[in-house]
């Protein structure tokens, strides 16, 4: 990716005219004439939205691949994209519900997002945006876009101009394009991801990212060492974010060692995906001595007598920490000025932490001390 601040970035491509995928869905794939890779005089700078005196007089190159898509199910479109240069996010992807998606790249117009997203909504289609957008635009030869509508149809454009390996790949409901990756393989592989997740009933986001980390583990892009990014956005007719947006997904990692994992790492938290932590059934014989001391202070089963009480830490799943014991929990916290979820600042239910511990202790301890002629016996024996 080339970016001769303040006006132009460049994110090398490979060649070819436009494509797209037929009317049956089969993909197509055009590939890239060869080109040198960057030369060592090229001195990598980041555009960070940072006023650089002298950067009109440099180009910063990277690379990047993405990935635009439909989910025909939802109507969802959107865009993930990658690239070693900070803030793609910024850059590259383009989506509007109800009208499709646009990824710029190579030498990046950034304009030619959304400018893109104005002709299909005014009716145009993919193949027909392409051309328009580059009629008259010197610097076509250098240009890599991607582009889908709200039906599924594609169009792409891989100049000519453009580092190898450069091209594109399009397919039922996607286009898949990138340049100055390490070859055909990333490509196929980030096309191939999308295809195989078809029908899975997986979010488009989930999909997309799947998609960009299949495009990692073929290669990604030959040049290593430099600042990285990665981006997604998902636009969903059918769904209006807290913003008043239809943008339902919108997240770039700006800058990361990872970036693709990164952003797989805050969708998959963000929206609380299995995988995103691990957990495990709780049971021992620290949950037995927390219901034993719950009990003693009145906040679990105090309508059981210590004999009766004492039977049931015997028997089945009285090593479970189980509902009735966090409710419990969460009584003996709020009794005692500790965050619970009535506090409605996002606390979660039945925590036994340190304080907690701390104050169970004191409590107890307290109430024994209270209670002549008893010798502090461990309430859960």
């Amino acid at each position: 990716m080339r970016f001769t601040m303040p006006t132009a970035l460049f994110l090398c491509a490979g060649i070819a005219v436009w494509s797209g995928a037929d009317s049956t869905g089969k993909a197509r794939l055009v590939r890239s004439s060869s080109r040198d890779a960057v030369g060592p005089g090229d001195e990598p700078t980041a555009a960070s939205g940072v006023e650089d005196p002298g950067a009109s007089a440099r180009s910063l190159v990277c690379n990047t691949f993405s990935i635009c898509a439909l989910d025909p199910e939802t109507g969802e479109t959107g865009v993930a994209v990658t690239t070693r240069v900070p803030e793609v996010g910024r850059l590259c992807p383009w989506a509007k519900a109800g009208v499709g998606a646009v990824a710029t790249q190579a030498t990046v117009e950034v304009s030619y997002g959304p400018r893109g997203l104005e002709l299909l909504e005014q009716g145009l289609a993919p193949d027909q945006v392409i051309e328009r957008l580059l009629a008259e635009d010197e610097n076509r030869a250098h240009r890599q876009l991607g582009i889908i509508d709200a039906h599924g149809n594609t169009a792409s454009h891989t100049g000519k101009e453009c580092m190898d390996f450069a091209g594109h790949r399009a397919g039922k409901n996607y286009t898949v394009q990138g340049n100055l990756l390490v070859g055909k393989a990333v490509i196929d592989a980030t096309a191939e991801s999308f295809e195989a997740t078809a029908g899975t009933g997986r979010a488009l986001a989930d999909r997309l990212i799947a998609a960009l980390e299949a495009g990692q583990r073929a290669g990604g892009d030959k040049r290593k060492g430099l600042k990285q990014s990665a981006a997604l956005i998902v636009a969903d007719p059918g769904r209006t974010h807290y913003d008043g947006t239809h943008i339902t997904v919108n997240m770039q990692v700006a800058e990361h060692p990872e970036p693709v994992a990164e952003l797989r790492r805050q969708y998959d938290t963000i929206h609380q995906r299995l995988g995103y932590r691990e957990f495990r059934w709780i049971a021992g014989r620290d949950v037995i001595e927390l219901k034993a001391l719950l009990h003693a202070l009145g906040c679990f089963r105090d309508d059981e007598n210590d004999d009766a009480f004492r039977n049931r830490l015997r028997g089945d799943g009285a090593r479970s920490y189980d509902a009735d014991t966090a409710a419990a929990v969460d009584r003996f916290r709020k009794d005692h000025n500790l965050p619970v979820p009535d506090d409605q600042l996002g606390h979660d239910a039945g925590v036994v932490d340190a304080p907690f511990v701390h104050a169970l202790y004191e409590a107890y301890g307290a109430k024994r001390k209270a209670e002549p002629g008893r010798d502090g016996a461990d309430p859960s024996r």
